[in-house]
């Protein structure tokens, strides 16, 4: 498997993150969603990779400049079919080092509070990532959990 930094430009790519947003909606409050879609994963303070398994597309990752020091982790999203095959723990312990050589010396994250979304946060945890207060534009919000880990 290769981690590739990701232009947005292709189809594969915009369905993946289309069947991700779209998923997201059928679990979590509208008011609640917190995914970017295509025209906000593009902006210059988000730096986007994807994995793939030869042409494959399986997973996806972002991380987004909030301030001096600080990102937000966002996108993250495996190929359903390859849960639990290490593609998020791979691509996780990429972004935290490409983070780190970027300068960031913090990086937070938004994930949903219900079931669905355990094996995240245990994934979070396992990485050490620790419960946070909401960070950024974030409003307390019972959908959510907020974690951060120190680089």
């Amino acid at each position: 498997m290769k981690i590739v930094v990701d232009d947005l430009s292709g189809p594969e790519i915009a369905g993946f993150l289309t069947e991700h947003v779209q998923q997201m909606r059928s679990i979590t409050p509208l008011e609640s969603k917190h995914a970017l879609d295509l025209d906000g994963l593009r902006k210059p303070e988000v730096t986007f990779w994807s994995v793939l398994d030869g042409d494959t597309l399986v997973g996806c990752g972002a991380i987004k400049r909030l301030g001096a020091g600080h990102a937000e982790l966002k996108s993250m999203r495996a190929e359903p079919t390859r849960k639990r095959s290490g593609i998020a723990s791979l691509l996780l312990e990429h972004i935290i080092t490409e983070a780190k050589r970027m300068g960031f010396t913090r990086l937070s994250l938004e994930t949903g509070a219900a079931e669905f979304f355990l094996p995240a946060r245990k994934l979070y945890e396992k990485f050490g990532f620790v419960h946070c207060e909401p960070f950024a534009d974030y409003q307390p919000d019972p959908n959510s959990t907020f974690m951060t880990r120190m680089l």
